[in-house]
């Protein structure tokens, strides 16, 4: 498949950042913006209703996250195509990313014709990576350190990232739609997984894998 005629779903809670990349996209030959969405949630409902040929989701939303939303979408449509473009410049989101089912992912630090190639290969069959985030993937490879996105699933993932922005279990049960004993068992389980037996030594890990930085911290 090529450009022409290509339906896109921009995923993004910021309402400029998703004007920005509409209007790079729209400046090519047949790709068409035909659903926004500002969350997670929004985007799976709205994936359904709008059939894109392709989303290009952040991953850092309000509620569920891109990786969550990546994974119900492709749950419900096994051939979604589905590019990330975030700010994570880091190798353990995209490992997850991809393993959810995203089938590119590009920084938003890229310049505009990064983002346009990626959409390209995508709808070509061909896996879309930033020349940032693949010198991230190959010094990962490199360093032998068993990383928290190499042993947990894509759940596991979204639940750490919600531990790590103190939500609390029952919120996190709520944004997930499980049960609060489910979301304490994962939470458990994530810590066995990682070798941590404490909640402060789960943000240290994070800090040191880049998962979570000062700034983070800060905002909590």
């Amino acid at each position: 498949m090529n450009g022409a005629g290509c339906a896109i779903m921009l995923v993004d809670d910021h309402a400029v950042v998703r004007e920005g990349y509409r209007s790079v996209l729209q400046k090519q030959p047949g790709f068409r913006v035909v659903a926004e969405a500002s969350d997670g949630a929004e985007a799976y409902r709205l994936f359904k209703s709008a059939k894109p040929d392709l989303v290009i989701m952040d991953l850092s939303m309000p509620g569920i996250g891109g990786i969550e939303a990546i994974r119900r979408i492709r749950q419900w449509d096994k051939g979604a195509r589905i590019l990330v473009f975030t700010m994570h410049q880091n190798a353990g989101f995209a490992v997850q990313a991809i393993r959810a089912g995203a089938r590119g992912y590009v920084t938003k630090t890229s310049p505009p014709e990064t983002l346009v190639r990626a959409v390209t290969d995508i709808l070509a069959g061909k896996i879309a990576i930033s020349p940032d985030i693949d010198h991230e993937l190959a010094l990962s490879r490199l360093a032998g350190e068993s990383s928290a996105a190499d042993v947990l699933t894509a759940r596991e993932f979204e639940v750490l990232r919600l531990l790590l922005a103190e939500r609390s279990t029952q919120e996190i049960a709520e944004t997930l739609h499980v049960s609060p004993k489910t979301v304490a068992n994962l939470h458990s389980l994530i810590k066995d997984k990682l070798g941590v037996a404490s909640d402060i030594e789960l943000v240290r890990l994070a800090l040191r894998q880049g998962l979570l930085t000062q700034a983070d911290l800060g905002e909590a």
